[in-house]
């Protein structure tokens, strides 16, 4: 089965947490046991799962890679958003998540985050269960 679910994101880098809609798609798809496949079909915009308890991890996140990957660094791409690109291949595209009796098995400060290089847009990300 085959989800989609759509997002506004409001800056050029963010991380949006998502995991109470991939949840209520999964719910809603009946799968009570099997993997969920987040996936995003974007290349300038990515997914993770890491801490959501402390936003301060999101920001450290988004600072390393800003430092890791500036924005004007004498990319040959151009549209002017070469580091997006790399940032959502550093990234990735998907995550995979078990389904234990309906829900997310995440772990106690595990959240699945939408990454946003290339903002403010409207996106998509396909949920598989």
């Amino acid at each position: 089965m085959f989800s989609q679910i759509k997002l506004k994101t409001g800056s050029r880098s963010e991380m949006k947490d998502i995991t109470p809609d991939v949840q209520k798609e999964i719910s809603g798809m009946g799968i009570s046991d099997g993997l969920c496949t987040v996936y995003v079909p974007h290349t300038t915009a990515g997914i993770t799962i890491n801490e959501g308890a402390d936003p301060a991890v999101c920001d450290d996140i988004i600072r390393k890679m800003d430092e890791m990957v500036p924005k004007n660094a004498g990319y040959r791409h151009m549209e002017g958003n070469a580091d997006s690109h790399i940032k959502a291949s550093l990234m990735g595209s998907s995550v995979t998540v078990p389904i234990v009796k309906g829900r997310l098995a995440l772990g106690t400060w595990q959240k699945i985050f939408f990454c946003e290089f290339d903002g403010p847009r409207t996106r998509k990300v396909t949920i598989a269960g």
